[in-house]
């Protein structure tokens, strides 16, 4: 992802203390988006919504299942906030609602990067 793009999403995050971090419900909303992320299949998805947006066909083939499967798969990405979607005519194209969830991916990348490490010199 270019700096620029990287820059323009960090300018959309909530601000600094808009949310109390000892409140429960502030960790049970991140548990339950982190839960919503928690499946191979859902990362390829946000992934590839990051390019823009897709029509639930293009992801079926993307993700290598159903469209039942890659439905309920957008559906619980919906119910958690981090996609949106669109009918047009018989098509439902789907999109990230809230582009500033890429930088996870950022954060979890040094992570795997080390755990790899240690495992090859194990």
């Amino acid at each position: 992802m270019p700096d620029e793009e990287v820059e323009n999403i960090m300018e959309q995050r909530p601000v600094a203390g808009e949310f109390k971090r000892g409140d429960r419900e502030y960790f049970k909303d991140c548990a339950a988006i982190v839960k919503g992320l928690a499946h191979p299949s859902r990362l390829i998805i946000v992934d590839e919504l990051s390019r823009g947006e897709r029509c639930v066909h293009d992801l079926t083939e993307l993700v290598g299942h159903d469209i039942s499967t890659v439905s309920k798969h957008l559906n619980l990405l919906k119910k958690n906030g981090l996609v949106e979607d669109d009918k047009r005519g018989k098509q439902v194209y789907y999109r990230l609602k809230i582009p500033y969830i890429l930088n996870l991916f950022h954060c979890i990348e040094p992570v795997i990067s080390a755990n790899r490490n240690i495992s090859q010199n194990k």
